[in-house]
C-alpha cells in the first residue's frame, strides 16, 4: 500500500513537472517573431557540455556550469563570419539591458580566432560589454553540435540548453526582449 502511495505521488509529480515545461515551451514559443521564429524552443530542457573553455578576459577556463543560477544567452561566433559582424552590437544590447544577477550573455568565439583579431572585431563594431572567451579547438562548440556560425543557444538557470537558433536574428527585437524577461522572470525552470 505504502509502494502504491508513493508510485501515485511519483506520477503527480511527474504529470505537473511536464505540465510546467509545456506551459513554459508554450510561452516561450508565443513569443517568438519575426527573426526568431527561427529560435527552436525543446519540449523539454536538455543538457549541455561540461567541456572547458577560455576566458579571455580574465584567464583561465571554465565550463557553462559555473553560470548555473543565471539565464545565459551563448553565442558561437567567429571574426570571419558575416552575419556575426551583424548581430553582435545587437546582443551587447542584451547584456546592457537585462545583464546582472539573473541573465548573463556568452560570447565564445569558436575555431581560429586570434586574441588580437577578436579585440578588433570588437573594436570595430563598438562591443564593450560583451566577454571574448574563447573555444580554439571546438571542444564545448563540437559537443554542443555547433555545426555552423552564429548559433545561439538560451540556457535556464539549471544551465540545461531550453532552445537554439541556428544563424542571425534581431537579438535586439521586441520578440528576443520578450523572451528574455520571460526567462527571467521564471525563477525555476525556464
Amino acid at each position: 500500500m505504502r509502494l502504491l502511495r508513493h508510485l501515485s505521488l511519483y506520477i503527480a509529480l511527474s504529470l505537473g513537472a511536464n505540465a510546467a515545461i509545456a506551459a513554459d515551451v508554450a510561452e516561450l514559443e508565443g513569443l517568438r517573431a519575426d527573426s526568431l521564429k527561427r529560435l527552436v524552443v525543446h519540449a523539454e530542457p536538455r543538457s549541455v557540455s561540461n567541456a572547458a573553455f577560455f576566458l579571455e578576459d580574465e584567464g583561465g577556463t571554465t565550463t557553462l556550469q559555473d553560470y548555473r543560477g543565471k539565464v545565459v544567452l551563448l553565442n558561437f561566433w567567429a571574426t570571419w563570419c558575416a552575419p556575426c559582424r551583424k548581430e553582435m552590437p545587437q546582443i551587447a544590447e542584451l547584456q546592457e539591458e537585462f545583464g546582472g544577477e539573473d541573465f548573463e550573455v556568452l560570447t565564445i568565439a569558436a575555431g581560429r580566432n586570434s586574441p588580437s583579431g577578436i579585440v578588433k572585431f570588437f573594436d570595430e563594431n563598438g562591443i564593450t560589454n560583451l566577454p571574448r572567451h574563447q573555444d580554439p579547438k571546438q571542444a564545448l562548440a563540437r559537443e554542443m553540435a555547433v555545426v555552423g556560425l552564429p548559433i545561439t543557444v538560451l540556457l535556464n538557470r539549471e544551465g540545461e540548453e531550453v532552445a537554439r537558433l541556428i544563424g542571425d536574428a534581431e537579438w535586439n527585437s521586441d520578440s528576443a526582449k520578450a523572451i528574455i524577461a520571460a526567462m527571467i522572470a521564471d525563477p525555476g525552470d525556464s
